[in-house]
C-alpha cells in the first residue's frame, strides 16, 4: 500500500493545480527567426548575371556520418624532436663544419654536429659573428630550426657552456650571450 500524503503537501498541490497559467515574458518577447528552408534553392531565370542563394548550407546527414565516420585532426610533428618536451640540453661537439644554404641565399652557415645527453646525434646552428666551439666542447643546445638549412633544427646557445658569447655586439645583447659594455667614465 503506498503511503498517504501529508495535508500541507495536498494543501500545495490544490494551490498549484488552480492557479491559472500566465505567459512568461520571455516567451512573448521571443523573436521569430524563419526556418531555413530543406529544399534546393531554385534559380529564377532573370537578368542578373550572378544568382546567390540565401539559404544555409545542407549539414551532413547522419547516413553519411554513418558511411564515413569522421576523422580526428592529425598531430602537429615537433619542430624538434630530439629534445623531448626540454627546453635545453647539453651536448657534446663532434664535428664543426659549414653548409650552404637553401636557393635564394648564399652564404657558409656555421654547422655543429653534436650528440646529446640522451644519446642522439643532431645538427645544430651556431648563430652570431665567429665562435670557439671545436670537437669535444661542451654546448647548450635550444629547439629552433635554421629556415634556410634543410635538416637543422637545433640551435646552439651562446654564453653558455664552452661557447662564448659574440664580441662587441650592441643590439640584442641577451640572444648572444654578450655583456653590457662598460661606458668610460668622463
Amino acid at each position: 500500500m503506498p503511503p498517504t500524503p501529508s495535508l500541507p503537501l495536498l494543501a500545495s498541490l490544490r494551490a498549484l493545480i488552480s492557479r491559472p497559467i500566465r505567459p512568461t515574458p520571455l516567451l512573448t518577447n521571443a523573436i521569430h527567426l524563419p526556418r531555413p528552408s530543406l529544399r534546393p534553392h531554385q534559380h529564377h531565370h532573370n537578368n542578373n548575371k550572378h544568382s546567390f542563394s540565401t539559404s544555409t548550407p545542407h549539414q551532413t546527414t547522419l547516413n553519411q556520418v554513418r558511411r564515413t565516420p569522421r576523422t580526428a585532426q592529425r598531430a602537429r610533428h615537433p619542430v624538434s624532436p630530439a629534445l623531448v618536451n626540454r627546453p635545453h640540453m647539453k651536448a657534446v661537439c663532434l664535428k664543426v663544419s659549414v653548409m650552404k644554404p637553401k636557393k635564394p641565399n648564399s652564404a657558409e652557415r656555421k654547422v655543429a654536429k653534436v650528440r646529446l645527453s640522451n644519446g642522439r646525434s643532431v645538427t645544430c646552428y651556431i648563430p652570431g659573428e665567429g665562435h670557439n666551439v671545436q670537437q669535444h666542447s661542451v654546448v647548450l643546445v635550444r629547439g629552433g630550426r635554421s629556415q634556410d638549412c634543410p635538416g637543422v633544427r637545433y640551435h646552439l646557445v651562446r654564453g653558455a657552456m664552452d661557447l662564448g658569447g659574440v664580441g662587441h655586439r650592441q643590439t640584442s645583447r641577451s640572444k648572444y650571450g654578450t655583456k653590457k659594455p662598460k661606458t668610460a667614465a668622463s
